[in-house]
Parts: structure tokens; C-alpha cells; sequence
């Protein structure tokens, strides 16, 4: 294990039963990749930390129904960040919208027009990422969820398949389609996708 021998199960057993110092050690052991994946989609560190925030506080919440894979919860985490990142956004757009429909600002009230600015600089910052993250979010939430899980953090298709609740060969034709619709949204952007796999002996990146 790269984040420490711990019996991952065990401890959030102890979560599940309402321990606070347990749910501890499972936010340390993926606060890192649960905020990796919102800044892999919102590009702002702030946002990033805030849906990181959210992720867990809905991990608590929903403590009984989140689902352990490989003695791991990370694939529970990682599908939820998805969701986070696309309620925040939404939120975020219907600001920008409002925003818009205001007459132009005085001098003594331009703090909000450029908070706007801002929240729009935040969304703008590279042209190739903004068109990959821009297609990313026009997938629908199951093609998101398996992308995330099989190509960006490499889990296994057993792993994908237990983490979503679905049988194995639905993971592999979504993904399939997935790819396809999200090289023709890009264009002529790349995208890497590492080797699925199949074993989940052979799994480099998967549910740990």
C-alpha cells in the first residue's frame, strides 16, 4: 500500500459506526487523490479544497451507504467528487448568469463584476485544458464515473464494475463509447488512456 498499512476496511467499519478519529485516518489516506481529481476539473487549488470539503462532509453524511471495494472506499470518493464538481459548476454558471444580467457597475460597486471576472479567469486559464475539461462535463454522469475510475486513476474493470454497482461488460462498452465521444468533442487534443486492465493483480493505480 502507498498510503500506509492499514486495514482500510477495518477502520472504516469503525467510520461507518459513527468514529470521528476513524473517519480521520480515511481523509488522510485520500484526501490527496480525492483533491486531485477536483483540480483535475475545476483547475482552481480554492475550488479544488472545496469540493475536497464537500466530498467528505457527504462521505460522513452518507456513511452507511458508501461502498467499500478491495477493502477501499477511493472509488466511492472519486465517483462523488464528479458529482460535486458538477453541482459547483452549475452553481457557479447560474452566478455568472446573474451576474450578467445587472446594469454596468459604478465605480463604488465593481467588487462584484470583478469577483465574476474572476470566477471566469479561474475557468479560462489554458485553452486545451478548458476544451478537455469542457467536453469531460458534457458527458453524461455514468460515462464521467467510468473515465475517472478507468482511465484517470487506472482501477481495474472488476474494480470499476464493484465501485459502480454494474456488471464488468457494462464497464467495458461504456468506456469504449465514453473514449470515442470525448475524442470527437476534443477534436484534435490527445487524450492518454493508460492500458485497461483486466486483472486486478495487474492494476498499478486501482481501489487502495
Amino acid at each position: 500500500m502507498e498510503q500506509g498499512e492499514i486495514d482500510e476496511a477495518t477502520v472504516w467499519a469503525s467510520a461507518r459506526g459513527g468514529d470521528p478519529a476513524a473517519f480521520g485516518v480515511v481523509f488522510d489516506r485520500h484526501r490527496d487523490r480525492v483533491f486531485g481529481q477536483a483540480l483535475r476539473l475545476m483547475r482552481s487549488p480554492h475550488d479544488a479544497e472545496d469540493v475536497t470539503a464537500l466530498v467528505f462532509l457527504e462521505a460522513w453524511r452518507k456513511r452507511e451507504a458508501v461502498r467499500v471495494v478491495d477493502g477501499s472506499i477511493i472509488g466511492w470518493l472519486l465517483v462523488t467528487t464528479n458529482f460535486v464538481v458538477r453541482n459547483l459548476v452549475r452553481t457557479m454558471r447560474r452566478y455568472r448568469d446573474a451576474m450578467a444580467q445587472l446594469p454596468p457597475a459604478t465605480a463604488a460597486g465593481t467588487s462584484a463584476d470583478d469577483h465574476a471576472d474572476a470566477v471566469g479567469e479561474r475557468l479560462d486559464r489554458s485553452a486545451r485544458d478548458r476544451r478537455v475539461r469542457d467536453a469531460f462535463a458534457q458527458l453524461s454522469r455514468a460515462d464521467q464515473d467510468v473515465i475517472t475510475l478507468c482511465v484517470l486513476e487506472e482501477f481495474t474493470t472488476g474494480q470499476t464494475a464493484a465501485a459502480l454497482g454494474i456488471p464488468v461488460g457494462t464497464v467495458k462498452s461504456r468506456l469504449s463509447r465514453a473514449k470515442r465521444r470525448l475524442a470527437a468533442l476534443t477534436g484534435d487534443i490527445a487524450i492518454d488512456t493508460p492500458t485497461l486492465h483486466d486483472d486486478p493483480t495487474t492494476s498499478t493505480g486501482g481501489a487502495r
